[in-house]
């Protein structure tokens, strides 16, 4: 859905979300990740689960939805370490999509890598790709068409057997990769990943075995979205101990290796 928001388009960063009240007779909004952001509009990427989302749904062009946003602290990429991996699984998939799509307007800097799995039928058609990624067999050729068109190499990962994808799960596609890499290589290389509480602290494990920087966006039921009730809180790691942070306000981005999975 594209939503013509152009204070929140502004703001927007890879990473944050919006609050969107699905219709005027639903009290409580939904957290919908921001996958792009342009001039004035932002699109979000949704499944159509529960009553609220059918409605959000049934909007047709030309209509009004309330957006709260954009909230959250976003990825930060680091000069230093220029391959990105992200790692996107189910709803997960939107925030990668926009952190590509920022970095893929700097190819000189950057040398994004997309892994994106799931568990049911992509939400977009899959297409053979035709950039070259020696690390795997010909046959795991299935991409997605809007990264494809950007220039970003992305495979596919389930174990729901669709064609042209890794049989296996995200992490298991990243470590392929990962064990192409020379210690130079690996220097350069960061994780950011958003998807389901399993798949991250899988993908946290992963890069800890690697001695990678890990960003995860957390994914957890609100209710405010803005701090207020601090019913989205998780258990952190600090230097002075553990702490209970807002995935909404002081996340939903944090450090994989903080976080008390």
């Amino acid at each position: 859905m594209r939503v013509r928001a152009p204070k929140c388009a502004a703001a927007a960063e890879p990473g944050s979300f919006v609050h969107i009240r699905c219709d005027e007779t639903l009290p409580m909004r939904r957290p919908l990740s921001i996958m792009r952001a342009g001039d004035d509009w932002i699109e979000v990427l949704y499944k159509t689960l529960g009553y609220g989302l059918q409605l959000l749904s049934r909007k047709t062009p030309g209509e009004s939805v309330s957006v709260l946003g954009p909230i959250g602290q976003p990825f930060r990429t680091d000069p230093e370490r220029p391959n990105t991996v992200l790692i996107g699984g189910g709803v997960g998939i939107p925030p990668m999509v926009f952190v590509a799509d920022r970095l893929r307007q700097d190819k000189d800097s950057w040398r994004p890598l997309a892994i994106l799995g799931s568990e049911i039928p992509f939400p977009f058609d899959l297409v053979a790709s035709r950039l070259a990624t020696p690390w795997l067999d010909a046959a795991t050729s299935s991409t997605m068409p809007l990264l494809e068109s950007w220039g970003v190499p992305t495979r596919l990962a389930t174990l729901a057997g669709y064609p042209g994808c890794f049989d296996g799960y995200v992490t298991d596609l990243a470590e392929q990769w990962l064990k192409t890499l020379s210690t130079d290589e690996l220097a350069q290389t960061i994780i950011f990943a958003c998807g389901p509480t399993p798949m991250l602290k899988a993908v946290a494990d992963l890069a800890a075995r690697y001695e990678l920087p890990c960003q995860v966006s957390l994914e957890e039921f609100m209710a405010c979205a803005v701090g207020g009730c601090a019913g989205c809180a998780v258990k952190i790691n600090t230097p002075d101990g553990e702490t209970m942070q807002r995935v909404c306000v002081d996340g939903p981005v944090f450090d994989a290796a903080t976080v008390a999975w």
